[in-house]
């Protein structure tokens, strides 16, 4: 019988209701991947024309419909737009000074963003398959866009040495996601089911910067457009990779309605939903490494196994990697994963 998508099953995983089908979510896969499973070469229209940019979202469409998703996953990232951004990768950002600070383009920003990215969006809504919607929206969240700003060690500097340009930076971070957010709730909403953005705040061991940081600086921040997206009847998904737990109730008291994004190496996904499932969704649970390492047999029987388990045990479940499908995981084990996962919907 051919696969039909439903994207009511990945609304209810995220409201934390047990879907009809275990939906499969992944938050993005590399377009070379995609390619690989089409057999078609289409992963730098996206940067072409009009009539290019279609051609790219017909097939990246296609893929997930292929894939058996019920939704689309896509965003479009803040800090593909900052000018003289890309600290984030590393090394020192262009604002460490008050005066860096106020002479930055902020007010630029909005109008480059839209330039950049509404025809994509656009394209994106023209080509979703019958019955899928779209998770995702204005990628970024305001710890990753304060890092592509400054720096993360220099943030550290700033810190201590200018406290007041420190919060100053949060808050106006916050309120250029909060006016690029109203855009894309007035002209795209309709064609997602979920909106979600991606701050990852922990490493292996802990998280980035002190729990006191992240209630008063970020959180605030984050409250701010999770109460813009709920007022838009949309649930919101938070994507943050790393050792969360001691600010994971602070974040679920912002009504978050799902959290994706794990690694064994911190914790089992068993841990997430002994702690958090009765509370949000949770979306993910099979390890990058499982993927990168075994044999497709072994991918496949881990999958059906660990699946059954947290299909069981969650409310609102969703199966993935615990992270994402870069380019480098071997195709086989991604496609392992993909048929384990469809053997026990």
């Amino acid at each position: 019988m051919p696969f039909k998508p439903d994207y009511k099953n990945i609304l209810d995983a995220c409201c934390n209701i047990k879907p009809k089908r275990m939906p499969i979510y992944e938050h993005a896969v590399s377009p070379l991947i995609m390619e690989k499973v089409l057999d078609a070469d289409f992963a730098e229209m996206i940067n072409g024309d009009s009539a290019d940019i279609d051609e790219f979202f017909k097939n990246y469409c296609s893929f997930f419909k292929k894939m058996t998703y019920d939704t689309v996953s896509f965003e479009i990232c803040i800090t593909e737009i900052l000018p003289n951004g890309g600290a984030l990768m590393g090394g020192k950002g262009p604002i460490q000074t008050r005066e860096d600070f106020e002479q930055y383009p902020w007010e630029s920003l909005f109008d480059l963003y839209w330039d950049f990215a509404d025809k994509k969006f656009c394209s994106l809504s023209r080509n979703i398959p019958e019955g899928m919607k779209a998770v995702g929206g204005i990628g970024n969240g305001v710890f990753e866009i304060s890092q592509d700003l400054v720096g993360m060690e220099y943030l550290a500097y700033m810190q201590v040495d200018n406290p007041q340009l420190f919060n100053d930076l949060f808050v106006k971070i916050g309120d250029m996601m909060h006016k690029i957010w109203i855009r894309f709730l007035e002209r795209h909403s309709d064609s997602y089911a979920v909106c979600r953005f991606g701050d990852d705040l922990g490493f292996r061991s802990g998280t980035l910067v002190s729990p006191q940081v992240i209630n008063n600086n970020i959180i605030p921040q984050y409250e701010m457009i999770i109460d813009l997206i709920k007022s838009y009847e949309k649930p919101f998904l938070l994507h943050s990779c790393g050792n969360i737990f001691e600010v994971m109730d602070d974040l679920i008291s912002l009504k978050i309605n799902a959290k994706h994004s794990n690694e064994d190496s911190i914790a089992p996904f068993e841990k997430w939903i002994d702690l958090y499932g009765d509370k949000i969704g949770l979306f993910g649970g099979i390890d990058i490494d499982l993927l990168c390492t075994k044999s497709a047999a072994a991918i496949k029987q881990t999958v059906k196994e660990k699946g059954k388990e947290f299909r069981s045990k969650a409310n609102g479940y969703a199966l993935g990697s615990g992270n994402s499908i870069p380019s480098y995981v071997p195709l086989e084990g991604y496609l392992a994963m993909i048929e384990g996962a469809n053997e026990i919907r």
